[in-house]
């Protein structure tokens, strides 16, 4: 697999002070997204979701509790030099990294729900489907044509919307440009939080907002700058486009499931 310096590299930053838990991320994506759904979703190991939101706490009681709602698509690993935990066990080759764009696809004509990649996954972000979706009446005529209903025995995840970015790429060459404003391409989930948590874009453009949070170091995988940011499981050297940014040090520890003691803070490392 070829190493794109200057290729594109999408990513997220979601401010965990922000984030309310309200749930409109998750709505947007099922909405964008046609992510089928069932009359019960009690039952988590038999529903899909590319986006969810977790509520994590500090473990304490009153009045010292406090507790986080953490947002988790698909983290979209890159791993060194595009080998994803998923990508590289995938035996048909249905997922993939794009060198150019930094986004794990998933190619549902090619998966055959082997479910390698779940198994892969830290972040168990892929999900099988069990069923052929069904939707209520009528509402088949309100699914989104720009994205395809997938079948029982597929996985899917998140694509960080990619569809939008297609469709943008589409719209500028068409006007004689060959590259896309910053605000053309954003996820359904971006547009949709209301406290404004989510911030997308492209993690190599200095210009992009996500990138001036994120502070991603090159040469360190990624690693970021900033000392409020962490990633997910970070010392699994992921290399994920997901950074999370926090001011309480416990939400942080609870990111890379460090034991008692372990943790150091940036500040000090």
């Amino acid at each position: 697999m070829m190493k794109n310096v200057e290729g594109k590299k999408f990513g997220m930053v979601i401010d965990l002070d922000k984030c309310t838990g309200c749930g409109a991320c998750m709505v947007a994506c099922y909405a964008e997204n046609n992510i089928p759904f069932r009359e019960d979703e009690t039952d988590k190991m038999l529903s899909v979701s590319w986006m969810h939101v977790y509520k994590l706490n500090n473990g304490k009681s009153f009045p010292d509790y406090e507790e986080c709602f953490l947002p988790r698509p698909c983290q979209h690993c890159e791993g060194h030099e595009g080998h994803s935990p998923c990508v590289s066990v995938c035996p048909a080759t249905a997922t993939d990294y794009d060198m150019a764009t930094g986004i794990v696809s998933q190619i549902y004509p090619r998966c055959f729900g082997c479910r390698y990649c779940m198994g892969a996954c830290p972040y168990h972000v892929r999900q099988f489907n069990w069923w052929d979706p069904i939707w209520p009446d009528g509402m088949e005529k309100l699914l989104n044509p720009n994205v395809s209903v997938r079948m029982r025995g597929v996985v899917e995840k998140c694509s960080f919307c990619i569809h939008r970015y297609q469709l943008a790429m589409d719209q500028a060459y068409v006007e004689g440009r060959r590259e896309i404003e910053e605000d053309e391409y954003q996820t359904a989930c971006t547009q949709a939080c209301p406290s404004g948590a989510i911030t997308f874009g492209d993690l190599n453009n200095p210009d992009h907002k996500v990138h001036q949070l994120a502070k991603p170091d090159p040469a360190h995988h990624g690693h970021s700058k900033n000392p409020k940011a962490f990633r997910l499981l970070e010392r699994l050297g992921t290399n994920t486009k997901i950074y999370y940014l926090t001011s309480r040090e416990w939400v942080r520890k609870s990111g890379d499931n460090y034991l008692e003691g372990e943790f150091k803070s940036k500040a000090h490392s």
